[in-house]
């Protein structure tokens, strides 16, 4: 089997599985539909509950785990690529940390009253940012990037915001650690429209702009001198990648939180199936992660329905006990 057709067919069962996963959910929940169903609600129009409950409930989440999925493990397999290093995700740099050390510190002040549905999303936005501004700062010297430097970084920063973080619970009230903690597994019960569309178009933009580094991605895969020996500049491709992965993950974790293990197993999951170069790894892990979080949150809301399990839950079980099986699996990054 040629290259070209074996890519063609992960691509298709993925987008396959996408699609799987986008017809299970709209499907299943609280109110269960059948396909016959789902044409004759679209076609009774805004009237009816159940075409609400399909168009601005269900469909809004679709799109956002596919933007936070999709992010997430496209942001893990450009970072371990960065890196060779299988063990880092997204989480790692302390991305994370400073989104959830500033939602944690609005929800303890009450600051949310005055910003509204916006007022985490924003703090948890911002974090991200001053993360990633920190990080990048004190990783340059005489003009290089140090990716050890970064990641040692971004693991020092992971520490400091857990134990600040920490020290805010620990002066809650009873309802702002509460949500503290739900916050902190995740959710995409998000019902602003804007957010929604922002996670989504970002998503896709950096997937876009990833593939202008595959090759770079690649060359990285052998060392960053070998890499600058292949012509890379490893610096700039460094800096680049850097900053689209940490954009993809800053906006993630503000709109929906933080849902762990998405951007560590999936790109593992597609090195074992569409191996590893990069022109086929940044898709098909895109693809995988939107499949995967759309999935797990379709068993999130319906597992223990009415009630709703934090859809960082059933990522954290799933992808610690399949990350188990891969490790009896002997690969390379």
């Amino acid at each position: 089997m040629s290259r070209n057709l074996k890519y063609s067919i992960i691509i298709l069962f993925l987008l396959l599985f996408l699609l799987f996963s986008f017809i299970v959910s709209i499907i299943f929940g609280e109110v269960s539909f059948s396909l016959h169903d789902i044409l004759d609600i679209l076609k009774s129009g805004e009237g009816n509950l159940k075409y609400a409950i399909l168009m601005k409930i269900r469909l809004p989440r679709i799109i956002l785990g596919i933007a936070v999925g999709g992010s997430l493990s496209l942001s893990g397999a450009i970072l371990q690529g960065i890196y060779r290093n299988p063990l880092v995700e997204p989480y790692t740099l302390g991305i994370s940390g400073g989104a959830a050390l500033a939602v944690s510190l609005v929800i303890v002040l009450g600051l949310q009253t005055f910003a509204s549905a916006l007022a985490l999303p924003l703090a948890g936005f911002a974090g991200s940012i001053a993360v990633i501004f920190f990080v990048y700062v004190f990783s340059v010297q005489r003009a290089n990037l140090q990716s050890n430097n970064m990641l040692l970084t971004g693991v020092m920063i992971s520490f400091i915001a857990s134990s600040l973080m920490m020290l805010l619970m620990a002066v809650a009230s009873n309802e702002s650690l509460r949500s503290i903690i739900f916050w902190t597994m995740g959710s995409l019960d998000e019902p602003n429209v804007l957010l929604i569309k922002v996670a989504f178009w970002a998503s896709l933009s950096g997937l876009f702009f990833s593939y202008f580094f595959a090759r770079d991605l690649n060359a990285l895969r052998l060392g960053e001198e070998k890499a600058i020996h292949l012509g890379v500049n490893s610096t700039k491709a460094i800096r680049f990648l850097f900053i689209i992965a940490s954009l993809l993950t800053g906006i993630s974790v503000a709109v929906a939180g933080i849902i762990g293990f998405v951007g560590l197993i999936i790109p593992h999951i597609m090195r074992l199936f569409a191996g590893n170069d990069y022109r086929i790894l940044l898709l098909s892990s895109f693809l995988g992660g939107a499949g995967f979080l759309v999935l797990s949150d379709t068993l999130a809301r319906t597992i223990i329905s009415p009630n709703e399990l934090p859809v960082g839950v059933i990522t954290g079980i799933v992808g610690g006990l399949a990350f188990m099986l891969i490790l009896r699996k002997k690969y390379t990054i």
